[in-house]
C-alpha cells in the first residue's frame, strides 16, 4: 500500500476500473489497470437493482470470487455492501470475507463518522480504501446523487472526512461526485492518493464504472462519462445477424 502514497509523491496518475466477472476483470488486469473494484454498483449494472442499497453481501463475495480469478497483478479491492460494517466487529469480519473470496483490500463508505471501522480493518491487516462525497448507499436517504462540497461549509466537512479516513489509516480514498476545487484541496492536503469519480481532474486517479466507460449499460450513462466505446450497440448487432441468419436458415 505504501507503493499508492510514492506514487501520489511522485506525481504519478493512479487507474482504476470495476468488474464483476472474470473475463472482464482479466482483460482489465492485461491492460494494466492499477486498482480493479468489484464495486456494490454491480447492483445497477449486472443484477437490475434500482440502487446500491438492494445488493446482498453474498452477492459481493460471489461476485468477488469471480473476479479474483481473472487477476494477476493489479490489486483487488472488494466492496462492502450496506449493512456490514456498521459496527467495527461487523466491518473487520466482512472484510475478512472478502479477502477469503480473493480480494486483497476492502472499500467502505464513509468518512469520520466510520474512523472506528477503518481503524479496526487496519488493525486487522487488512488494506482499506475509503469513500467520501457522494455515497451511493445513503442515495435514498438523501434523495439522488448531488454534487458535494459545493459550499465553503461542506467543502470543510469533506477535508476533515479525507484528513479522518488517512489518519485512522486508509491507503486510499475514493472522492465521488466532489465539487473540482474541493477534491483539488483535497488532494493536495492529504498524503494518501485520492480516486476521483466525477470529481475533476485534479485528483491523483481516476476510477469509473468500466459499463459506463465502454457503452455496456446504455440505459443510462451519469453526466461526467463519455464512453469510449458502444458495446451495447455492437452486441444489438451481433444478436440480430445471428437472429436473421437462424430465422433463414443460413449457417
Amino acid at each position: 500500500m505504501e507503493d499508492f502514497r510514492a506514487r501520489k509523491s511522485r506525481g504519478e496518475r493512479i487507474t482504476a476500473l470495476t468488474a464483476y466477472d472474470y473475463p472482464t476483470a482479466r482483460l482489465l488486469d492485461e491492460s494494466g489497470i492499477d486498482i480493479i473494484l468489484v464495486g456494490d454498483s454491480l447492483g445497477m449494472v449486472v443484477l437490475g437493482y434500482t440502487d446500491t442499497t438492494q445488493v446482498t453481501f453474498e452477492e459481493m463475495l460471489h461476485h468477488t470470487r469471480a473476479a479474483a480469478r481473472g487477476v494477476k497483478r493489479a490489486l483487488l479491492v472488494g466492496d462492502l455492501s450496506i449493512g456490514t460494517y456498521d459496527t467495527p466487529e461487523s466491518a473487520v469480519e466482512h472484510a475478512r470475507q472478502l479477502v477469503a473470496a480473493g480480494a486483497q483490500a476492502v472499500k467502505l463508505e464513509g468518512g469520520a463518522s466510520h474512523v472506528a471501522q477503518i481503524e479496526a480493518v487496519v488493525r486487522a491487516g487488512i488494506p482499506l480504501m475509503a469513500h467520501i462525497g457522494m455515497l451511493p448507499q445513503s442515495v435514498r436517504a438523501e434523495g439522488g446523487y448531488k454534487v458535494k462540497g459545493r459550499s465553503e461549509a461542506e467543502a470543510r466537512s469533506l477535508l476533515a472526512d479525507a484528513e479522518a479516513v488517512e489518519n485512522a489509516g486508509a491507503f486510499a480514498v475514493v472522492l465521488e461526485i466532489v465539487a473540482a476545487e474541493t477534491a483539488r484541496q483535497i488532494t493536495a492536503r492529504i498524503g494518501i492518493p485520492t480516486i476521483g469519480i466525477g470529481s475533476g481532474d485534479g485528483c491523483d486517479g481516476q476510477i469509473l464504472v468500466t459499463h459506463d466507460l465502454i457503452g455496456l449499460y446504455p440505459w443510462f450513462t451519469p453526466k461526467f462519462v463519455s464512453p469510449e466505446v458502444h458495446v451495447a450497440d455492437e452486441i444489438r448487432r451481433a444478436a440480430r445477424i445471428f437472429a436473421e441468419r437462424t430465422l433463414s436458415g443460413i449457417r
